[in-house]
């Protein structure tokens, strides 16, 4: 029988309490829940972001699973080399992971990204996405939304985010999805479906950050909800090249999402409209790949 979400909160603890988690971290709770999927059977590789403070510092530590510290560029050569070694002792049921934040996936580390995925290494990268690179301060990224505050975009951020899992899709991978943990049914779905599948597989995390967006921590849940029901981030997975949205927004206003972030005080409601047109578009685009059939011509 198919585990419940009630069944894996029961399971055993892979993260520990005491961790050196900001309260209401939505990069832990995505944590959480790779690791009750793949049952503690894996290792990550862990670049320089929040999750490697998270962890807490040397020589203790709030994981109780393998983890590789690397540096910022080179967490998918990493696993690269660690996913072949494993295999060639012939270890075929330890998942290796590449778990990054969007600074180690949009930008540091996207060189290394695009190796390991032309190569179809039997890998699952995850990128846990807080759109910013949170952990040195809060500087803007590749995933940063357009008009969104950050230190070094102190009016806005002028460009729009980098489509990534589109980007990694188009290599060719057998399995790329987004998710949130605001619709954790969808996200262990698409967990369960990478655990069981060989070669390159991404998976992209909304996980909202309450330090560096500025919410109350009690409210990290529903922002990840907004964010999909605003046509923020859109739910899908494209598998061997064929692209399928996952989860149909519920049409909220975009204003419900905007509102409860203060890095985006800033915007007039006439911001707020531009910005709403900007990521409907991007909706429509995605439902005519899905109606396409496949994403490569």
């Amino acid at each position: 029988m198919a585990k419940t979400v009630m069944d894996l909160r029961r399971g055993p603890k892979y993260v520990l309490p005491g961790s050196a988690a900001c309260p209401g971290c939505g990069a832990q709770i995505a944590l959480k829940w790779v690791l009750k999927i793949l049952e503690g059977r894996a290792i990550f590789v862990i670049p320089a972001c929040c999750t490697s403070v998270i962890q807490g510092p040397y020589p203790k530590s709030a994981f109780k699973f393998p983890v590789y510290n690397m540096a910022f560029a080179a967490a998918a050569s990493t696993a690269s080399g660690m996913a072949r070694a494993l295999r060639a002792m012939g270890e075929e049921d330890i998942h290796v992971v590449a778990w990054a934040g969007d600074g180690g996936t949009y930008d540091i580390g996207l060189q290394a990204l695009s190796g390991a995925a032309e190569r179809n290494e039997d890998m699952i990268y995850i990128c846990y996405d807080n759109e910013a690179y949170m952990n040195t301060g809060i500087q803007r990224s590749g995933a940063t939304p357009p008009k969104a505050w950050t230190k070094t975009t102190p009016t806005g951020k002028a460009e729009m985010k980098k489509n990534m899992a589109l980007i990694v899709a188009a290599h060719g991978v057998p399995y790329v999805a987004t998710a949130s943990i605001g619709y954790p049914a969808d996200f262990l779905k698409k967990l369960k479906k990478a655990k069981q599948m060989r070669g390159f597989r991404y998976i992209q995390i909304f996980a909202p950050c309450p330090t560096g967006w500025n919410f109350p921590v009690d409210k990290t849940v529903e922002i990840a909800k907004l964010a999909v029901d605003t046509y923020v981030w859109p739910l899908f997975e494209v598998e061997h090249g064929k692209l399928k949205i996952t989860v149909k927004p519920r049409r909220r206003p975009l204003k419900d999402y905007v509102s409860l972030q203060k890095r985006f005080r800033h915007l007039t409601d006439a911001d707020i409209e531009e910005l709403e047109r900007t990521f409907l578009s991007r909706w429509e685009a995605l439902e005519r790949l899905e109606a396409q059939g496949t994403i490569f011509l």
